[in-house]
């Protein structure tokens, strides 16, 4: 069994409140396990640098500014520089229970891999809207559970907001992307091509804070839709039916309405029974009303950004054949090394 000796990466834009609270959740942490933790200030205006002189006696701690170039560059930048040789990258927005790293440690002491991701959850002190875009993002009756952790095994493809990485498999992939979001993917799927297994932990879970409106959550779940495609272009192994779903389930629903305006009710009662579907699962899993009608806000606001984002996508990258890079500027940061 090799020496694990962790390395915490965490880039941050802007959010030095996010980094007092991550920070006060690492020296909460169980266990006596060696671990540092690297920050990379992405080019901030407001910086974080007084918050990590405030922990620096508690925790191995190293600080960057540098240049903005989007997270992926700047988690690569933050592993060129980390001591450790398993690197765990974390969202600032990410909070850790106090059993993560001995729970990761004990997985990959057992059984190694180089790559790893770990579901996220809602902690109990997040307003009721963070609670119901977690319950969207994570359910399986909206995403098939796998951000949940409800699904584990080889192929699995980590989100970078709780997600590990050898030392050696970085090296040898050359690290994160240009692209964002869907720089994580990306990375994931090269991995698999170079023959290292990414899986989910399922107990290794964080905090996800998602600091999100309803106006920024259809940006975000937007932005999936349109990378998809793209990954897809440049990975043709990679597709599948199932990311239609969220495209033909906005469609189906325009169709429905349009079906109960003329007396045909049919449709519309199936995605009635969805919604009661939802709710139910929602307020079991929530014990809460208000975040259990919220939840179906949330998911149909997951729905239709992510299905109309990677509509468009599809149809400029694989049928006009327009350049990503050209067509979704937004989606790529210049700056990157």
């Amino acid at each position: 069994m090799r020496a694990l000796h962790f390395s915490f990466i965490i880039p941050v834009y802007n959010r030095p409140e996010e980094i007092e609270e991550l920070l006060m959740s690492f020296s909460q942490l169980d266990g006596d396990l060696a671990y540092e933790v690297v920050i990379v200030e992405d080019g901030s205006s407001k910086d974080c640098r007084h918050v990590v002189e405030n922990y620096k006696a508690q925790l191995d701690i190293s600080y960057f500014f540098k240049e903005n170039s989007g997270p992926g560059d700047s988690r690569n930048f933050g592993m060129q520089r980390a001591k450790g040789n398993y690197f765990i990258i974390l969202d600032s927005d990410c909070l850790l229970p106090s059993q993560y790293l001995e729970t990761v440690n004990r997985y990959l002491s057992a059984n190694f891999v180089h790559c790893f991701g770990g579901p996220d959850a809602a902690h109990g002190s997040f307003t009721n809207l963070q609670k119901a875009i977690n319950f969207a993002m994570t359910s399986f009756i909206s995403t098939g559970g796998i951000r949940g952790g409800k699904i584990s095994g080889d192929k699995f493809q980590p989100r970078s907001f709780n997600m590990g990485i050898s030392k050696e498999a970085f090296t040898s992939s050359g690290g994160f992307g240009i692209i964002h979001p869907g720089e994580d993917p990306d990375l994931s799927i090269r991995l698999n091509n170079l023959g290292y297994d990414t899986v989910l932990i399922n107990e290794a879970f964080v905090y996800h804070k998602r600091r999100i409106s309803w106006k920024k959550f259809y940006q975000q779940v937007h932005k999936f839709g349109l990378v998809r495609p793209i990954l897809n272009s440049w990975h043709p192994e990679t597709r599948r039916l199932t990311y239609w779903f969220p495209t033909v389930f906005s469609l189906g629903f325009i169709i429905a309405l349009i079906g109960w305006l003329v007396g045909i009710k049919i449709f519309i009662m199936m995605y009635a029974l969805y919604i009661l579907f939802a709710f139910v699962l929602a307020l079991t899993a929530t014990v809460n009303l208000s975040v259990a009608i919220q939840s179906i806000l949330a998911i149909f606001i997951q729905f239709f950004g992510y299905g109309y984002g990677f509509l468009k996508s599809t149809l400029a990258v694989a049928v006009l054949k327009k350049k990503p890079e050209q067509r979704f500027p937004k989606l790529f940061f210049k700056n990157a090394k």
